[in-house]
């Protein structure tokens, strides 16, 4: 929660949006927005609209709920070593 009382929203954009090799700008204009926009978002200081999240969700393929969270995300080395060691 930050300190007004919202719950703080984590995200994934900046490593969904690297791993595609998009800068900021081409992501904005897949999604119709501002690239300072993008930028917010990716810093955690702005929470997109549900139409926003859905939009950037569609554009990388996966679930809104891969892209954003009311939890932290486990880090993605974390996630590495236990895929890894069930393997």
């Amino acid at each position: 929660m930050t300190n007004n009382g919202t719950p703080v929203l984590h995200n994934r954009l900046a490593l969904f949006r690297a791993e595609a090799g998009l800068s900021r700008k081409d992501l904005a204009e897949q999604v119709g927005v501002n690239p300072q926009t993008i930028g917010f978002l990716e810093r955690g200081h702005y929470g997109p609209s549900l139409e926003l999240g859905l939009k950037l969700a569609r554009v990388f393929g996966v679930p809104v709920e891969t892209l954003f969270s009311l939890e932290p995300f486990t880090p993605l080395a974390q996630q590495l070593i236990v895929t890894k060691g069930a393997a």
